[in-house]
């Protein structure tokens, strides 16, 4: 009786190891997720991973369909709200931007992990006119910044 269930013992351990073992092949063989981006309005946030990203850079044509891709995530936010975003360190020490519905709205990269925008400022359009929702796009550049490596969209809705 004692040298079967020792043998049991050992075979248990045996597929234990045999499951870790697998487990750890089948991680080592996944990329790396893209760093993550937030945007938080009061309490509530929102946060998602890159929509595109190639930390070698993303090619011209794929940088504007994803930029005009539908944004996956979406917060709403009344025009006296601010807004607050935030991402991983690793995307503030190369820099990022804020596109406006597939336009820059900045002329030069943010370099911190986190900045606060009035609501009010995404409600209105260039033409002056008031909008109910913005596509804003979080984009971050190379170290040099001249290559577009990550863009994280979301989409701001105005509450009534």
């Amino acid at each position: 009786m004692t040298v079967a269930f020792l043998t049991r013992k050992r075979r248990r351990a045996a597929v234990a190891l045999g499951a870790v073992s697998a487990g750890l092949l089948v991680l080592s063989a996944c990329d790396k997720p893209s760093p993550v981006a937030t945007v938080t309005v009061g309490s509530s946030s929102v946060n998602s991973e890159a929509a595109c990203y190639d930390k070698d850079g993303l090619p011209d044509k794929e940088i504007t369909a994803c930029l005009n891709k539908k944004a996956g995530k979406s917060i709403s936010a009344d025009p006296s709200d601010k807004i607050r975003f935030g991402v991983d360190p690793e995307v503030a020490e190369k820099g990022w931007t804020i596109f406006l519905n597939g336009t820059n709205a900045e002329p030069e990269p943010f370099k911190k992990t986190y900045r606060s925008i009035p609501a009010s400022a995404f409600f209105a359009s260039q033409t002056g006119e008031s909008t109910d929702k913005t596509q804003v796009a979080i984009v971050e550049t190379n170290a040099d910044n001249k290559k577009v490596v990550g863009i994280w969209s979301f989409e701001l809705k105005k509450q009534d």
